[in-house]
Parts: structure tokens; C-alpha cells; sequence
């Protein structure tokens, strides 16, 4: 056999070929690139834009970057793309019909990033789940909750339910309802709330807190607080109020009841009532 004359006889077209992919690979490589500088060119719009946007926005760029970068690798090779792309489509149909619960998943992802009832940082309840947001994606929410767990929930069950957003309103109302015994004065215990409320700087004054008898309970007259705080401080402020509470009521001789029962003997039979 003539290897030279193989070679010569097939050389134009191993040059070619060999051309062709060093093309390809370097279309590769400069996708890769192009990929990284789309990541951080978004990342570098964190200043301006919401944080929840960002994961899925680098998603997004970078996806595309992939598809554009792919369809140049084809054409180098005479690809025909316009009917592929057309293939694609209808593969992607297909492919849409049996993943519809994915898509779901997707159009509800674009739905809540699109309406934003939360954001990144904010402490979110739906359904038994209740934790403060991660990241929003274009499948799944990440969630951390308030025990250091890691939660996944998918968008669209998100979105099916109501949801509580507890970071979302400035300001937040507490309630903290105490018992004195019957015995006891209702002013007196008035005046205790109102006390603790006033040596508490972090209440707010508007709206003005109020106080009033909840319940005449079976063992205790229930008195109630009601008092405005500004979100972030609503724990801190609730926790001291509870911590103060007690001693305050016992420094003004009023007691917390506890339930009691009463039994009467009834003559001598010895039953009980």
C-alpha cells in the first residue's frame, strides 16, 4: 500500500476536517469564557438589582451563552441549524408534555420572581414550613429554617398556598395576655402593663398600644397587651416583656392563678361533686 499516495489523496480533506476542530475548540473555549464573563457581569449587577433576582439571571445568561455557543460549534461542521433548531423545538414540546409538573415548577419560579411576594433574607410560612429565604431558582426555593435546617421546596407548591411573610411589613403588632386571681384589681394589673409598656423604649407610640380585660376565665380575670414594634426588634422586645412580667405582678401583690378544682362531699354518702 502507498501511503504517500493515500495521503496526498486524502490530505485536503483531513486538513479540513482538522481545521474544523480546532475551530470547534476554540468555539468551546471561548464559550466557556463568554459564560464566566456572563456569570460575573450579573453578579456585578447585585448593586442595583434585588439579590433574589441574581441566581436565576446568571442562570439564564449563562444557559444562553451554552445554546449560542453549541450552535456555532454545529455550523462549523455544516450543520444545518435552522431545521435542528426547529428539531429541538419540536423535541422540546415533547419533552415539555412529559414534564409538565417541571414546568410548572418553572412558570411558578418566574411568577413569584416576577411578583416577589418575598425576597431573599425574608422569613417566609406556607403550608408546615416555615424559614428564611436563601435563593430563589427557576425549579426550587432554598429556605434555612429557624432550627438550621436546609429546605428545597418546589416552586409551585409555593406558590399553590397562602403564604406568610413575616419580614415583609416595617412594623409588627404583639399580643401577651396574663391572668390575676378574681381577688385581685383589674386597675392594679392595668397599670402593671401599662408600666412595663412605658419603660420599653422599642414600643412604638403610633399605633398606641391598648389594654383591656380579654376573658373572665374559669380561674383568672385574663388581661391583654396589645403593642406595635418595628419587625426586626418584635422577638427582643416580646421575650423582655415576658421576663418582666411576672416580678412586676408580684411586686404589686397580685398573683397568676392557676386552674383550680373545687369538690364538695356531699351528706354522707361520701360522693364526691
Amino acid at each position: 500500500m502507498d501511503w504517500n499516495a493515500l495521503l496526498e489523496e486524502y490530505w485536503p480533506l483531513v486538513s479540513i476536517i482538522a481545521l474544523k476542530i480546532i475551530w470547534a475548540l476554540l468555539a468551546l473555549v471561548a464559550t466557556v469564557l463568554a459564560a464566566g464573563l456572563a456569570r460575573r457581569a450579573v453578579r456585578r449587577l447585585s448593586r442595583h438589582l434585588d439579590a433574589t433576582l441574581i441566581p436565576v439571571l446568571s442562570n439564564i445568561a449563562v444557559w444562553a451563552v451554552y445554546i449560542v455557543g453549541l450552535l456555532v460549534v454545529l455550523d462549523i461542521f455544516g450543520a444545518n441549524t435552522t431545521s435542528l433548531i426547529a428539531l429541538l423545538g419540536a423535541a422540546g414540546l415533547a419533552v415539555g408534555l412529559a414534564l409538565k409538573d417541571t414546568l410548572q415548577n418553572i412558570a411558578a419560579g418566574f411568577i413569584i420572581l416576577g411578583l416577589r411576594p418575598f425576597r431573599v433574607g425574608d422569613t417566609i410560612q406556607f403550608g408546615g414550613t416555615l424559614g428564611t429565604v436563601r435563593e430563589v431558582g427557576l425549579f426550587t426555593t432554598e429556605l434555612d429554617t429557624v432550627d438550621g435546617l436546609y429546605v428545597s421546596a418546589p416552586n409551585n407548591v409555593i406558590w399553590g398556598q397562602t403564604l406568610t411573610n413575616f419580614s415583609r411589613n416595617s412594623t409588627r403588632r404583639m399580643e401577651i395576655v396574663t391572668g390575676i386571681a378574681y381577688g385581685d384589681s383589674i386597675e392594679t394589673g392595668i397599670n402593671v402593663l401599662r408600666r412595663l409598656v412605658e419603660a420599653e423604649p422599642r414600643i412604638l407610640s403610633d399605633p398606641e398600644p391598648t389594654y383591656a380585660v380579654k376573658a373572665l376565665a374559669d380561674s383568672a380575670v385574663n388581661l391583654q397587651l396589645r403593642a406595635w414594634a418595628y419587625t426586626g426588634d418584635y422577638w427582643d422586645v416580646y421575650w423582655s416583656l415576658m421576663e418582666k412580667l411576672k416580678p412586676a405582678l408580684e411586686a404589686e401583690g397580685l398573683s397568676i392563678p392557676f386552674p383550680q378544682r373545687e369538690l364538695r362531699i356531699i351528706g354522707g354518702s361520701g360522693q364526691l361533686q
